[in-house]
């Protein structure tokens, strides 16, 4: 079987990859997943836009919770930011779209990378009018279209790395009717084992990376883990009744969560009160209140780690092999 040769930690990993064989799959995945997403969006009337990579109100690291830092840059003297994600930006499209917008774009974290992580990745993300089930069901049913696409295009490519193909059949039959758990219970199942279940100084909990391996084998390799505790998410996600639980899901399969959802606050009044209880300053965020206040609109949306899942398809655990040309803050990467 064909296995990765961890070429990116040489500086002429760029020649290396042109004649290795894993990277050959790794293009053709790569090829299939920015070919058919489009045609999939485009049976729905969900649309696309061009959207900047720089912002100065960045999204996803606007959490206690968070495992992202953001990437702060000086551009032409005013601070600026590298996007972690243009969530944002699609919610604008959903005032545009009448369906929602989406997008394959890079994504930027100040972090290391590792097995799990990476510096620099691409983000399928979509929003949409609607509720957390609508955007659920619109995951499974992205997940279950690039994996049919795949056993159709890719299906003996993918199998000399990864000697057979049940792990993206039994996904195809899943979607649909994936199991799910609030978080409540999965900690509950977790027996609230720390290494498992982190409970933070500020008053949240987490699931740690071996508590997500670990529900994984109860699971029996995919979940959604829904209504997390609100304070470790970002303040643009809408809280429940009590405002104590997010409504928001995690879908766990491979190394563990591959795509993060939510449900946003349609409200320019619960909106504020999120920003005061994550004691964040409104002032980064005027126009994105602003935008809530003109044009409220109940909406949710998704993000999907491409290589996250290119990394499962391929029955790997080093995400690090999965992207073409390597990205490592701090150092100066050839080409």
């Amino acid at each position: 079987m064909i296995k990765p040769k961890t070429t990116w930690r040489d500086t002429n990993h760029y020649i290396k990859l042109i004649k290795d064989p894993w990277y050959k799959v790794i293009v053709e995945i790569d090829n299939l997943i920015n070919l058919y997403t489009p045609q999939f969006y485009q049976k729905k009337s969900i649309k696309t836009l061009h959207l900047p990579v720089t912002t100065s109100a960045v999204s996803s690291p606007m959490g206690l919770g968070s495992d992202s830092k953001p990437v702060q840059i000086d551009l032409f003297g005013i601070k600026t930011y590298l996007v972690d994600s243009m969530q944002f930006m699609l919610e604008y499209g959903c005032r545009l779209f009448e369906n929602g917008a989406y997008y394959i774009m890079p994504s930027f974290r100040g972090e290391e990378a590792d097995k799990r992580h990476l510096c620099q990745f691409y983000h399928s993300e979509a929003e949409i009018p609607g509720k957390l089930e609508d955007v659920m069901q619109l995951v499974e049913e992205y997940i279950k279209f690039l994996c049919e696409k795949i056993l159709e295009k890719l299906a003996d490519d993918v199998k000399k790395i990864t000697g057979d193909l049940s792990h993206i059949e039994k996904m195809i039959q899943s979607c649909g009717n994936i199991p799910r758990l609030e978080f409540d219970e999965a900690a509950k199942l977790l027996n609230n084992d720390p290494r498992y279940i982190e409970l933070k100084e500020e008053g949240y909990r987490n699931i740690t990376c071996e508590g997500e391996k670990k529900i994984l084998e109860i699971m029996s390799g995919v979940v959604w883990i829904t209504k997390y505790d609100y304070i470790s998410v970002p303040f643009y996600q809408k809280f429940n009744n009590n405002k104590t639980k997010a409504l928001n899901a995690d879908l766990l399969f491979g190394i563990g969560e591959v795509v993060g959802a939510g449900e946003r606050h349609d409200n320019i009044k619960d909106l504020e009160e999120s920003l005061k209880i994550h004691n964040v300053s409104k002032d980064d965020y005027d126009w994105y209140c602003n935008m809530k206040k003109e044009y409220p609109m109940q909406t949710s949306g998704f993000g999907m780690g491409i290589e996250r899942f290119i990394l499962w398809i391929l029955k790997h655990d080093d995400i690090r092999d999965c992207q073409i040309l390597s990205r490592f803050n701090g150092k100066n990467m050839i080409p």
